[in-house]
């Protein structure tokens, strides 16, 4: 665990800035690259990114205060919500930044679900690298195990030195597996919309596997046996599923002949 990467004069530089920063740029420039395949003009996929970047980063922060507001927020001033530097929960990110990119753009006319399939492989390779800086920092740790390949954290970390599941690094590692998977498909998709729909399919199992050795959830947490991750893969897993089927109707709708006889028209 080492929070901090290294200082220039008084600034603090920390590996979870720069792993998040690096996970972004990745997933920028893979985007860009995989849009042209689709006819995307890579001006179109850089416009939606900073809106998406603004819907993750709020909609990550929402989700975070909702989740740990008694803990940390309840009791104390309102501008703590602001000011924390840490804090951030994937899915509001996820959630986020897609209600914002679609918003974008279809404001801006450009095709939602083409960007949403050059974008889906991306999110899931900036959020390897992110969840390395989970590692780094000590967050979204994992619970007690005696497992060869256990990590142990500082003994001031809320793991008090303990061994525990490298939950993050599970996480980094599964995310890696499903970029690759989803890169592939991509080049063999039948309809636009299906990689986005796939990937919300894919990530929610993952995150609930995650989720199972997870051991920074409050017992009050629970939602019945599932976690606060657990129980959003659910909702995830489901749009994901109603995406794909509405998605490939459409797509199989528009590539039917109308089977209606055409009328001559006079001249």
């Amino acid at each position: 665990m080492h929070e901090i990467a290294f200082h220039i004069g008084s600034l603090t530089v920390h590996w979870y800035g720069i792993l998040v920063a690096a996970g972004f740029m990745a997933g920028y420039w893979t985007a860009q690259r995989r849009g042209l395949r689709d006819g995307l003009a890579p001006e179109a996929v850089a416009d939606v990114v900073f809106w998406l970047f603004l819907g993750g980063i709020v909609g990550a922060r929402v989700l975070y205060v909702i989740t740990f507001w008694r803990e940390e927020f309840a009791d104390e001033p309102w501008s703590k919500i602001f000011t924390t530097r840490s804090g951030f929960v994937f899915y509001g990110g996820l959630i986020g930044a897609t209600l914002c990119g679609i918003a974008f753009a279809l404001w801006r006319k450009l095709p939602v679900w083409k960007l949403a399939d050059a974008l889906a492989p991306s999110v899931a390779l900036g959020h390897a690298l992110g969840r390395l800086g989970c590692f780094m920092t000590g967050c979204c740790h994992g619970r007690a195990c005696d497992l060869p390949w256990a990590v142990h954290f500082p003994a001031d970390h809320p793991t008090h030195g303990a061994g525990v599941h490298p939950t993050q690094l599970y996480e980094s590692a599964l995310n890696l597996v499903l970029y690759g998977a989803l890169a592939w498909a991509y080049r063999r998709k039948r309809f636009d919309g299906q990689i986005f729909a796939v990937y919300l399919m894919a990530y929610a199992p993952v995150r609930a596997l995650v989720e199972h050795f997870r051991g920074d959830y409050a017992p009050g947490k629970f939602v019945g046996v599932l976690s606060p991750g657990q129980f959003v893969s659910v909702g995830i897993f489901a749009a994901g599923a109603i995406f794909y089927h509405v998605l490939r109707q459409r797509a199989a709708t528009a590539q039917t002949p109308d089977p209606r006889p055409q009328t001559p028209t006079s001249k």
